[in-house]
């Protein structure tokens, strides 16, 4: 190996230079030096040193980056020994290249051993499914195939050379997608550890068959040979024969495809039924523990919290569902019954029947059963009379969330359908879309109908399941308009065209239809384009009815045979599949952001609270009730600590503000004009008798209740005094004591009792001590002095000021009071003439006083002056009565005598120490109803008022209020929501 010298010019190599250095001068030396690049570039180039000829190659080593230079030499032998040396570099180097080449090789032997035993043990993990290779056709089915076909070809003429060689090599591709032992096996090879290989076996066929089937490559062989078939004039005779031969290969070519077809629907009932006994089998283990949610399940209670979420925050629930909109009668519905695989919902001819937004949450499970949300009870879909009754229930549930005057309601009714082999995806069926509003509808449903849908609509992940009928001219149709104004671009609709087979019966146009679902035939853009038949219009046909028609009618349609119709477009199956591939992309997709907004909403909320209630827990209106509760009931048992005193002394002063006006006006009055104490005492007999049976036990029970009230009240307002009081119960426990008072009777059996007591003791007339005789009088003092103030101030309002009280205050009397103030001078005479003068005044009295006014220019009629005398003859009474009862106050020892020659007339003392004593054993005896009965029945009742507002959201709500209620509810729902969102998310990465 030579280094080539650089940084000079001319074609020499450094090899040459040395060996001629002691001939070369130094000049010349200086010239001969060749770029490294210059050389490399120069291949073959001589050098023009010296008496050797060198030859510089173009080649050069990739270790040592040197040319190297091939030589025949004439030059002293001196100089052959760089050839050794060189020799012996190029060995090294060789051993260098082999022992890395070596390391890798080896590398890679032991390397590929170990990847082997790796497969091998995956590989021997896997179950052996090949029981299953009887369920697949083999290869002998598909060369026999192969060669009918090959027969059949002989007997027509084709019009294309190798056009049955493109349909059959279809069938091969078929063929070439099973791998050798069988679909099972194939799928043995690539299954993860941990997959469930029964059922997802099943599903891994009908996938791989559906996709031949579904391919776009079978459409165009079905297309070309409607071509063949086209031509219908200016045909030879034998030309004619091969156009019929052409069409029953035609039909014989269709024909196998439905063969196929048919044999997949049948795997995937097999695989129906093994998933049912799977689940079934999961169920018996699972008896004993906890049953774990479906992933679906899981999702339909995240929108079910969503759907009752409401904040000033404004997070907005953008989680995907189906949204099924529609024409009215188009067939949204009987689209939902054939997905669902039940027939679910209220049936009318040609009227809305949908009236609220039905979301329907579709599951797999071992039987096809259907549940409310709110309800335990489960509906057996495989019965009549079930399906019957849910229908009624759905119905009867639309006509309650309506409200008075409407036709629709936004009100959701949340319903659940699981059965085996249902895809899994939540959908929502919306009232459909009308033109007109028609009798007997509120004059705002269109709009309501418009403003709910697109309510729907606007989610951005929400799947738009747009429903047409086929039957009608589609410029009819309003659904597509709305459609399109949500979703311009088409992302997430998906077109659905009914009632193909009415639009085929009606001779539509083909290719009209064709335009309708490659979307060309009106501006809206989707996903994918389906067309189904749900059925022939009768109410009462059965799914699988309606699935046998629906498959009938495709395998004999036109529209199919021509290729107007793809097979990956037919069939609610197939649409099924797509909506749920769709719905659960999208789920994927958007969940995960979801759940990040509700996060920062919460950090919001917390930061909010953190500032204005820092010290405080956060209780939402539910908790609070709680709370608000357990003082309440804390209260109605402080009752039990009020003294037996404390109770009598309040009973005793109300009863005696009730009954007083009656006992003094109606009793003592009255008898206090009887002219004997004999005939004051049968009258105060009669009257307190009558007043004890018609009246006072009723009157004495509603102080009672009175009583138990205001004390109730007081404890009430003694919490409020306190410093750890909280004001926002104050309206809750103030409902709840008007409540429950309002609810409570006093027991029937109390006003008996009580009256016996009252009468009894009104009866006695017997004083047995001094004492009780003092208190008696002094009571009757106390009750005078009370009414002749009374009297004093309304006679002070009839007269008005005095002289004095004028003269300082300078005040006035209107003429009223002049005329009241002289007629009572007047009427004054009479009483200091007669100090026994009767509590009437006689007639001619009467127009004595009158013109003994007149002569004074008083012009007053005869009520003006009875009016002031009842008020001048009560004072004058109360005084005689408060002087009596002064001369009584030493008169118990003539009482015990009988008063016999004492000149005392004292039998009014005895009046009112019976009232005394009456009050008395009233107050004991409600006392006691109140501590060992009446108390216990209002603390049932307020329970029970409480329990019925704790199931009351409208009165808690009405009754908690502030924005710290408000707040902590929020909180509470986000926290919710969000620990339902990952709860969600996390199952969703596990099934991932």
């Amino acid at each position: 190996m030579i280094r080539v010298a650089s940084g000079a010019f001319g074609p020499y190599c450094g090899k040459c230079l040395k060996a001629a250095a002691v001939r070369l001068t130094t000049e010349h030396a200086n010239k001969a030096v060749v770029p490294f690049k210059q050389a490399v570039s120069r291949p073959n180039q001589q050098c023009i040193l010296g008496n050797g000829q060198y030859t510089l190659s173009h080649t050069y080593s990739t270790l040592a980056r040197r040319a190297t230079v091939h030589y025949r030499s004439n030059l002293p032998v001196v100089y052959k020994a760089s050839r050794s040396v060189s020799t012996l570099r190029r060995l090294t180097s060789f051993m260098k290249i082999f022992r890395l080449r070596y390391i890798i090789l080896t590398g890679g032997v032991v390397g590929g051993a170990s990847l082997k035993a790796t497969y091998d043990s995956w590989k021997d993990k896997v179950p052996d499914l090949s029981w299953m290779k009887d369920l697949i056709p083999d290869g002998d089915n598909f060369k026999n195939f192969m060669a009918e076909m090959k027969k059949l070809s002989s007997h027509f003429r084709l019009p294309e050379k190798g056009w049955l060689k493109k349909g059959l090599h279809k069938v091969e591709t078929f063929k070439e997608w099973v791998p050798e032992g069988g679909l099972v096996s194939g799928w043995n090879t690539v299954a993860p550890e941990g997959s469930n290989l029964v059922t997802d076996g099943f599903s891994g066929m009908s996938q791989a068959a559906s996709r031949f089937l579904k391919s776009g490559d079978t459409d165009d062989a079905t297309t070309t040979m409607a071509a063949m078939g086209s031509n219908k004039s200016g045909l030879s005779d034998d030309q004619n024969n091969g156009k019929e031969r052409l069409m029953k290969a035609k039909e014989e070519f269709l024909e196998t495809q439905l063969k196929y077809q048919r044999e997949i629907e049948r795997l995937e009932k097999e695989n129906k039924q093994l998933r049912k006994n799977l689940l079934l089998k999961g169920d018996r283990r699972a008896m004993g523990r906890k049953v774990k949610k479906s992933l679906i399940d899981m999702y339909s209670e995240v929108l079910d919290e969503l759907s009752d979420f409401d904040s000033s925050y404004d997070t907005q629930d953008h989680l995907p569902r189906v949204v099924v909109v529609g024409d009215q009668s188009a067939g949204k519905t009987s689209v939902l019954e054939m997905i669902a695989q039940a027939r679910l919902f209220p049936r009318g001819s040609g009227e809305m029947m949908t009236r609220t937004p039905v979301k329907v949450t579709l599951s797999e499970g071992p039987y096809h059963v259907a549940q409310f949300k709110d309800s335990n009870r489960e509906y057996d879909l495989t019965k009549e009379s079930e399906l019957q009754a849910l229908r009624q229930e759905i119905e009867f549930r639309m006509k309650n969330r309506v409200g008075k005057g409407q036709t629709v309601s936004s009100e959701t009714i949340s319903l659940s359908v699981r059965g085996p082999g249902l895809q899994r995806m939540v959908l929502v069926d919306l009232p459909g879309i009308i033109s007109t509003v028609t009798t007997g509808m509120a004059s705002d449903t269109k709009d309501a109908i418009q403003r709910m849908s697109k309510g729907y609509m606007k989610n951005p992940n929400a799947i738009i399941l747009c429903i047409q009928d086929g039957s009608v001219d589609a410029e009819r149709s309003i659904v597509t308009d709305l459609a399109t104004s949500m979703d311009p671009e088409g992302k997430r609709t998906i077109f659905v065209l009914t009632k193909v087979d009415l639009a085929e019966k009606n001779s539509a146009n083909p290719s009209r239809i064709k335009q309708i679902l490659e979307g060309k035939l009106f501006p809206m853009k989707a996903l994918g384009y389906f067309a189904v038949v749900t059925g022939k219009g009768n109410s009462n046909d059965s799914i699988e009815a309606i699935k046998e028609y629906e498959e009938k009618f495709f395998r004999t349609s036109q529209l199919f045979k021509t290729g107007t119709l793809k097979p990956s477009q037919m069939t609610t199956q197939n649409l099924s599949f797509a909506v749920s591939d769709c719905f659960w992309k999208m789920v994927r997709e958007s969940v995960e952001q979801q759940a990040d907004a509700f996060k920062a909403t919460r950090f919001n909320l917390e930061t909010e609270w953190k500032n204005n209630f820092p010290r405080m827990r956060e209780l939402d209106r539910d908790e609070l009730f709680e709370k608000a509760k357990g003082e309440i009931l804390d209260d109605v048992l402080r009752l039990g600590e009020i003294s037996p005193k404390q109770w009598e002394d309040a009973i005793s002063k109300i009863l005696w503000e009730r009954v007083s006006g009656y006992v003094f006006e109606q009793i003592y009055l009255p008898a206090a004009q009887a002219e004997s104490s004999g005939v004051f005492n049968t009258t105060v007999d009669i009257k307190l008798k009558t007043w004890s049976e018609q009246q006072l036990a009723r009157k004495s029970v509603e102080v009672g209740w009175e009583t138990l009230l205001e004390q109730t009240s007081k404890i009430i307002d003694e919490d409020k005094s306190r410093k750890d009081h909280d004001a926002i119960f104050d309206d809750l426990k103030s409902t709840v004591k008007q409540e429950s008072v309002n609810r409570h009777k006093w027991h029937e059996l109390a006003h008996d009792s009580l009256r016996v007591i009252q009468l009894n003791t009104l009866e006695d007339r017997s004083i047995s001590d001094k004492q009780q005789w003092d208190s008696a009088v002094q009571f009757m003092e106390g009750i005078l002095t009370q009414r002749l103030k009374e009297t004093d101030e309304r006679i002070y309002d009839m007269v008005g000021p005095g002289a004095g009280e004028r003269w300082v205050y300078w005040k006035y009397r209107t003429p009223e009071q002049v005329n009241r103030c002289e007629t009572k001078n007047e009427l004054e005479k009479l009483l200091q003439a007669d100090k026994k003068h009767k509590p009437t005044l006689a007639s001619d009295e009467i127009t004595t006083v009158r013109k003994n006014l007149q002569t004074r220019n008083v012009e007053v009629d005869n009520e003006f002056i009875r009016e002031t005398w009842h008020q001048l003859y009560r004072r004058h009474f109360l005084k005689k009565a408060l002087q009596r009862g002064q001369d009584c106050r030493k008169g118990f020892y003539y009482y015990q005598k009988g008063f016999t020659d004492s000149g005392l007339e004292c039998n009014d003392i005895v009046l009112f120490w019976r009232i005394q004593r009456m009050l008395q054993v009233t107050s004991n005896a409600l006392r006691q109803q109140i501590v060992n009965t009446e108390a216990g029945r209002l603390e049932k009742e307020v329970k029970q008022v409480l329990e019925e507002f704790s199931e009351e959201k409208e009165i808690k709500t009405r009754l908690l209020t502030g924005r710290r209620v408000e707040l902590a509810e929020e909180l509470k729902k986000v926290r919710h929501v969000q620990e339902k969102l990952e709860e969600f998310i996390e199952a969703l990465s596990k099934e991932k």
